[in-house]
């Protein structure tokens, strides 16, 4: 497991020479809430893609 400084090293090798602050800032968001977003499915707190649709969807039973 890379640590944070050394996960935004490697993210901003990757980027081109042309970035701007703001897609800087906008690609470390991101790869943020994307590694939350693992380590939650890896703990066992995601939901089932069907279940999310039919959230998403508004569907009444799925509350």
């Amino acid at each position: 497991m890379h640590s944070a400084k050394q996960a935004a090293r490697e993210l901003i090798e990757q980027l081109p020479e042309s970035v701007t602050w703001n897609d800087l800032m906008y690609e470390l968001y991101v790869k943020q809430k994307i590694d939350e977003g693992l380590k939650e499915l890896d703990e066992g707190r995601g939901i089932p893609h069907d279940e999310f649709k039919r959230r998403l969807l508004g569907d009444p039973s799925a509350q």
